[in-house]
């Protein structure tokens, strides 16, 4: 078994008007430190499958085909194994 953590994001060239609010807000909290601020998706998914490299290609297929939008959005995950239970 292995565990997927899978972030997905805006790409930079992309404006996220949620991430805008979010930094104004911060903002009008005093906390002018703050440049810049990303949001984006977090998923773990649980995968059956037998190699490591197969669970990074079943994630890689899950990342295209369904989480992330290849057109304003990237991704990155990495995958860990799961001790036996």
């Amino acid at each position: 078994m292995f565990l997927a953590q899978v972030h997905v994001t805006y790409k930079p060239s992309i404006l996220d008007p949620q991430a805008v609010a979010i930094k104004n807000a911060m903002h009008r909290l005093n906390f002018d430190e703050v440049t810049a601020v990303q949001q984006g998706k977090y998923f773990e998914i649980t995968l059956d499958a037998s190699t490591a490299d197969e669970a990074e290609s079943q994630t890689e297929a899950i990342c295209d085909q369904l989480l992330a939008n290849p057109n304003m959005e990237t991704y990155r995950y990495e995958v860990k194994e799961l001790a036996n239970q």
